[in-house]
């Protein structure tokens, strides 16, 4: 006899299992969206066009997606660049666990302050939040102003989110090079 979550936690499962195997772009398709995102993101907000202007590197997810119900998770492929250049690809991947429902999409950009943060980036075999370099995110949300602190050389911007999302539980993030298709 099913009760009347297991048709929440189904679905839940589906979209977990459906967005973690979406078709990978090509590595133009990746990079023109990382473009047109980054250049959104700073025609929204002068902060980060001064923080682009100043990093070392920035790594942009055009379009992450994530999916809960108890269990969730999230994915997204990025452009690592330098310089202005192309110096890399990378996914973004989590799972969390707790009181958390939804789905919702959105762009991430995360700015490299310092040489050692990117370097702890590039030597590891993946880059993990909470172990790594603590992350500050900046994220105008549902409260409408952008809140920003410093906690260490990595800045992140969530921006263009789309669909719901609450949550209040344990999460890890990983951030891995990988290889597009070209």
């Amino acid at each position: 006899m099913m009760n009347r979550r297991s048709p929440l936690i189904l679905l839940a499962t589906i979209l977990l299992l459906g967005t973690a195997h979406l078709p990978a772009s090509s590595a133009e398709e990746l990079q023109s969206r990382s473009e047109q995102a980054l250049d959104h993101l700073y025609a929204k907000n002068d902060r980060a066009r001064e923080l682009g202007e100043k990093a070392c590197a920035i790594l942009v997810f055009p379009s992450v997606v994530k999916a809960a119900f108890i269990a969730g998770g999230q994915r997204g492929d990025g452009v690592l660049y330098e310089g202005g250049q192309v110096a890399g690809y990378y996914n973004l991947t989590s799972a969390s666990y707790g009181l958390q429902a939804g789905l919702e999409t959105y762009s991430l950009a995360l700015f490299f302050t310092t040489q050692e943060d990117l370097d702890t980036l590039k030597k590891t075999s993946g880059f993990n939040f909470g172990t790594a370099p603590c992350i500050t995110v900046a994220d105008k949300g549902l409260a409408r102003e952008l809140s920003f602190y410093t906690l260490r050389g990595v800045r992140a911007f969530a921006f263009k989110q789309k669909g719901l999302m609450g949550a209040l539980g344990l999460q890890a993030t990983k951030i891995s090079r990988y290889t597009p298709s070209r």
